[in-house]
């Protein structure tokens, strides 16, 4: 099948024409605007490591003490006596490239999300960053809004930077690395997947109020930076570590309390990537038999805003922004609840 589409499209979803023309052929169709939205976050940089995938796959990710390897929220290591460390790494380059203290602070929030997810409780953060020469004031503008960025939101969450590195080269200059990691502890029979079994349940999405940070923030990521970056600035998300804190203690009860499930964060494709079929790896679901989402009732921080319009129009109602039960997956057998903790911009708990 001959496919043609406008190429200003595809680069609204960082999508080439290769890559157009292989959806083409997986659906026997040419996709809709929300498919196409879909793909594009879950074909980006972000979601899929199409580019670094291959490097990564020739690390070590298995071993006696490997608790949880790839494939969940963060990993997990046995320590001995009972105890676990869950960690997760991330980086939020292009972010802090265009935004440095939210791209950066936002990055720290997710991996934080994803350490307690996994039913850990935090209890420092790390990181790793590169930029260009300190004698270019851009290069400096980058370097002060990243580190102010990355401790701000471990202040106001409660989480210590305990440790990291940073380099200098000329080859970071207008587009640093910035890794952040985040290391929790956990009693090892207690840890918490993202996998849910059973029909007829309800799925519970929570965090801050939608807003209009985070358009478009997984394909962001596939994107080359260049002199028209600053206007893709409504793709960094805006943080709130004082929502996520709250987000994290009702977690650990849940979890102390026995009513969870599974958990799953929401990250930069939101909706699109946690609630995807159950035969595609990564996903809270695996193991269900589908799920049905309704995207009306989600709490929206400016009247008038329209939900499933994010990500290309793909259902991204909710990247870390809910404050409210926009759907709750009851068990009516076991009475737990399955939960998808997500938090951002300026919501109310």
């Amino acid at each position: 099948m001959t496919a043609t589409i406008d190429p200003a499209v595809l680069h609204e979803v960082a999508l080439t024409e290769g890559e157009y023309a292989r959806i083409v052929e997986l659906l026997g169709r040419e996709p809709n605007h929300v498919e196409l939205g879909i793909f594009g976050a879950m074909w980006s940089e972000h979601c899929s490591y199409k580019t670094s995938k291959p490097l990564l796959r020739n690390f070590p990710t298995a071993g006696p003490g490997v608790l949880q390897g790839p494939g969940e929220n963060a990993g997990a290591v046995d320590v001995g006596d009972g105890w676990a460390v869950v960690f997760k790494i991330e980086s939020h380059n292009h972010p802090s490239a265009i935004e440095p203290h939210a791209g950066a602070a936002t990055g720290v929030g997710g991996i934080l999300r994803d350490v307690f997810t996994m039913g850990a409780f935090p209890i420092a953060a790390l990181n790793s960053l590169r930029f260009g020469p300190l004698d270019q004031a851009r290069n400096r503008h980058l370097f002060n809004g990243v580190v102010a960025g990355i401790g701000d939101y471990g202040n106001c969450f409660g989480v210590p930077t305990v440790g990291g590195e940073i380099y200098f080269e000329d080859c970071y200059t207008e587009n640093p690395v910035v890794n952040a990691m985040a290391v929790g502890l956990i009693r090892k029979d207690r840890l918490t997947r993202a996998r849910a079994e059973g029909e007829g349940n309800l799925v519970m999405l929570v965090g801050a109020d939608t807003g209009r940070d985070g358009i478009h923030g997984a394909t962001f990521a596939s994107v080359e930076l260049d002199a028209g970056s600053e206007a893709r600035r409504p793709a960094v998300q805006v943080g709130n570590p004082f929502l996520e804190k709250l987000l994290m203690e009702a977690c650990m009860q849940l979890i102390d309390k026995d009513l969870v499930v599974g958990m799953q964060d929401l990250g930069a494709a939101g909706l699109t990537s946690s609630a995807r079929p159950p035969t595609m790896p990564n996903t809270w679901c695996r193991g269900c038999s589908g799920q049905t989402l309704t995207h009306d009732p989600h709490p929206m921080q400016r009247a008038g805003s329209t939900t499933g319009c994010r990500e290309g129009g793909s259902a991204r109602p909710a990247s870390r922004a809910l404050s409210r039960a926009a759907a709750l997956r009851l068990s009516s057998s076991e009475r737990r609840l399955r939960y998808q903790p997500s938090s951002s911009s300026d919501g109310r708990p």
